[in-house]
């Protein structure tokens, strides 16, 4: 009896051992793809001396990392439902990890934007792979905490990116920004090899389903356009022949994307009964809008703290480290609280703090300092952002099927990605609009370059003024999101993601 109880004891050791490790790599490829959104964001003024990128140019080092990223993440999540998540999680990363490497590299802006282009195609192929590592390792009250680490290290990765940007580019060079990426993808290479496997009853050697190729180029060639468009009105107008043309290509491809699905006999790229689930389409949703607002806050606070108060890169990037702290503290209290309150509770707290937030850093001036103006709103922004991820991946993947997994989790990584993209392109037009017409109002006596300071931070001003209102959108929206069934006893407690059944 005490050898059994002491085999029991040490088998339960080793399988907590085992499944530690499996999250730490699930988290640490999340970690490394969010990182890569932001990282660039203080290193692009030495990244376009160097390789001569025009004004306009520039743009595409992190867009065409977002393109590709946003295009293809619904390929990559039903991959890695059909593939197996062991060997797509090992293809999305070593893609990642040679684009980072050719990109750092770079000898002109072509070889750059194509590189970040194909880190965005890994990276969304590594993604959805993370999150189905967890939900098919983790289930019962195991899956709540897995997530709200999941949900901590990916929050952070945004304003990690800054941070690491700042010190890598400062003291050494911009293309370690890429090549920081290459010592992180070994590791996680040498413990995916060492502890991860395929899910249970996956085989690998059955006859698989197609990957629905067709849906995926439509789909990708629909969302690129949109953003495209959106992207490119920074140097066109909204009425211009180019915006035009590229939002009906975006209609086009979208509409015939839905007929398409609605109609393909088999294995569709996404199954519309979905979003049937008020759960799936409403945590979307909520996603697109909160998604749009914060995405975009990293890149204009980066922007005012070194052009408006005349921050160094290091400066700057160490200015987002309360941030990031604020939101593992987010995160963590809000795994804890879901099992309690469920899911949309949590939605409505989050969203009203970042409205509040938004407001409050709307209140920026030329004449602003870091401590009253920027650390406030900027770490209650920040708690409502780590507040958010957890009970949006959780009501997102409530009621699937386990082996679509995969595929819940990318449609709620191309609505972040999306909503962000399209928030970041018509926030920007708001702020430069704002700013041009100032410019040519009035030029104050004290000089051009007081006026363009003033300016400049009037334009950021009104971009967090919109999107405080993006974010009261997604208060409203989060209503739609039911509450989430609180676990079942141990004993009577399902073993699969409908552990997370919803309630009306």
């Amino acid at each position: 009896m005490q050898k059994s109880r002491q085999a029991a004891l040490s088998n339960t050791s080793e399988r907590r051992s085992h499944d530690g490790m499996v999250l730490a790599i699930a988290c640490l490829a999340q970690f490394m793809v969010v990182l890569d959104v932001s990282i660039v964001n203080v290193a692009l003024p030495s990244i376009g001396r160097d390789l001569h990128y025009s004004a306009s140019g520039l743009q595409w080092v992190v867009n065409a990392y977002v393109l590709t990223f946003a295009g293809f993440l619904l390929l990559g999540g039903r991959a890695a439902d059909i593939f197996g998540r062991r060997r797509v999680y090992m293809a999305g990363l070593w893609l990642f990890v040679g684009a980072s490497l050719a990109g750092g590299l770079a000898q002109d802006s072509t070889w750059l934007t194509i590189a970040r282009a194909a880190q965005g195609v890994g990276g969304a192929i590594l993604s959805p792979a993370t999150l189905t590592i967890l939900v098919t390792t983790f289930s019962g009250k195991h899956l709540p905490r897995a997530l709200g680490i999941w949900s901590a290290v990916a929050g952070a990765g945004g304003a990690a990116g800054s941070i690491l940007g700042g010190v890598l580019t400062a003291e050494l060079s911009w293309r370690w920004v890429l090549f920081v990426n290459i010592p992180v993808g070994v590791v996680a290479t040498v413990a995916a090899l060492g502890y991860l496997t395929e899910a249970k009853g996956h085989n690998p050697e059955r006859t698989r389903p197609k990957l629905d190729v067709i849906g995926a180029l439509v789909v990708t060639a629909g969302l690129s356009a949109l953003v495209y468009a959106i992207v490119g009105t920074s140097t066109q107008p909204w009425g211009s022949v180019q915006t035009l043309s590229f939002l009906a290509v975006a209609a086009v491809a979208l509409v015939g994307f839905v007929v398409y699905e609605a109609r393909v006999p088999a294995n569709p790229l996404v199954p519309l009964r979905l979003f049937r689930s008020r759960s799936v389409w409403g945590a979307n949703l909520v996603m697109f809008l909160v998604g749009a607002a914060f995405f975009a806050m990293w890149y204009f606070l980066s922007l005012y703290l070194q052009d408006v108060l005349g921050y160094g890169a290091l400066r700057a990037g160490m200015a987002f480290l309360p941030m990031a702290v604020t939101i593992i503290v987010g995160a963590q209290t809000s795994s804890r609280l879901l099992a309690r309150i469920g899911a949309r509770p949590l939605l409505l707290v989050g969203t009203v703090a970042a409205t509040a937030g938004f407001f409050w850093l709307s209140e920026i001036s030329v004449h602003g300092q870091y401590w009253a103006h920027v650390f406030g709103p900027g770490c209650v922004i920040s708690l409502a952002l780590g507040l958010l991820f957890t009970p949006l991946a959780s009501a997102a993947t409530a009621g699937v099927e386990r082996h679509e997994a995969g595929l819940a989790s990318g449609v709620l990584n191309t609505s972040r990605q999306v909503g962000g993209s399209l928030g970041l392109a018509v926030l920007a037009t708001i702020a430069t609009d704002r700013t041009n017409s100032l410019l040519h109002a009035n030029t104050p006596a004290a000089g051009v370059s007081r006026a363009v300071l003033a300016a400049t931070d009037s334009g950021f001003v009104r971009a967090f003024q919109v999107a405080a209102f993006v974010c009261a959108a997604g208060f409203l929206a989060a209503f739609v999101v039911p509450k989430l069934a609180k676990p079942a006893p141990v004993a009577e407690r399902p073993t699969d993601l409908r552990s997370f059944s919803t309630s009306s």
